[in-house]
């Protein structure tokens, strides 16, 4: 911690103790929605400018002070500068041994939703989510398929900022928020930087490239090879009515819907999800089944962008001037 954070962590710490003092919360239904609602004046009086890690300093000061103050354990929870509802979407399948962690991990967010779709199992993976008490559970004894558990949360959901992750890996808290702090500053689709953790170009596998070349037909090559297939992500309310619940089970589809409808779209923040995808045997080898299902979802992804946009979809027709050959068909008749 650099000596700026500390001095923001020992801010917080000072307000969040006379806030205790103030404003208890002991009899609010929602703990940490109530302490993030308390967070909010002080968060607005930080100075403009003020670096990301330095505003977490300060915000992770505010619920261990409070926390400390009121005897709630609070010096873990992960507070954000939004006032706007948010729900987040796991999908599982056969997950006993991470889902219990990545629940944990969500629970420290100031959530107002959370829906878990467990589907498929044959292990205790609905027992570990049974246990969370936070927990919205819709279970399905057969597999969906993939994707089809997201499009199923969304339509659960009703928060304005959905926050989409996987059940087969942890991802701390504090790495999940900067999607949300996206959502609620303006973006309505914020994709997970994979870029940094990609290897030369050279040595993309065919994946990776249809993800980059679907950018680029797009008309958006600083989006790289980033992707709706990967978590997490998260979606605005609005960018969810705008692509429509069935797209998001095809995620390359519904990322050329939200470039068709004009949404807002980056990616804010990086999670390594290469190295921490569990290898199952539909995922392993060079053009495994997963593989084969992800590229024919691009292939559908640009069709689409050619039907919407025509066949060239943003290239600029510079060799070819194809429109005088109908020029010359009305010119002979």
């Amino acid at each position: 911690m650099t000596a700026g954070e500390a001095h923001w962590r020992a801010w917080g710490q000072r307000a969040g103790r006379a806030d205790a003092a103030l404003h208890p919360i002991a009899g609010a239904p929602n703990y940490r929605k109530a302490l993030n609602a308390l967070w909010q004046p002080h968060s607005r009086a930080l100075p403009p400018g003020l670096s990301a890690s330095a505003c977490y300093a300060a915000a992770q000061g505010y619920a261990a002070g409070y926390g400390q103050a009121s005897g709630l354990g609070a010096a873990d929870w992960v507070l954000l500068p939004t006032e706007r509802t948010i729900a987040a979407v796991v999908c599982a399948m056969n997950e006993e041994a991470t889902i219990a962690g990545v629940l944990r991990e969500l629970q420290r967010l100031p959530l107002d939703e959370l829906y878990v779709i467990v589907n498929g199992s044959r292990d205790r993976t609905l027992e570990r989510v049974r246990q969370c008490p936070d927990a919205i559970v819709a279970y399905y004894p057969e597999a969906l398929g993939h994707d089809v558990g997201r499009a199923i949360g969304a339509k659960l959901s009703s928060a304005d900022i959905v926050l989409f992750v996987d059940g087969d890996f942890v991802v701390p808290a504090e790495r999940l928020a900067p999607f949300i702090t996206a959502v609620s500053n303006g973006m309505d689709v914020a994709l997970n930087n994979i870029t940094p953790y990609l290897p030369p170009f050279s040595r993309w596998d065919q994946v990776t490239t249809m993800k980059r070349f679907l950018n680029v037909t797009m008309g958006r090559p600083e989006l790289k090879a980033n992707s709706l297939t990967a978590v997490p992500h998260a979606l605005s309310r609005a960018a969810i009515e705008r692509i429509g619940y069935r797209e998001l089970m095809v995620p390359p589809k519904a990322q050329v819907r939200a470039m068709l409808g004009g949404l807002q779209i980056g990616a804010p923040a990086g999670v390594n999800v290469i190295a921490a995808n569990r290898q199952r045997g539909t995922n392993r080898g060079r053009l495994n089944p997963v593989s084969r299902l992800i590229i024919g979802d691009h292939a559908e992804a640009i069709e689409l962008a050619m039907a919407e946009r025509g066949e060239r979809v943003s290239f600029p027709d510079t060799m070819r001037q194809r429109k005088m050959i109908r020029k010359g068909e009305g010119a002979c008749r």
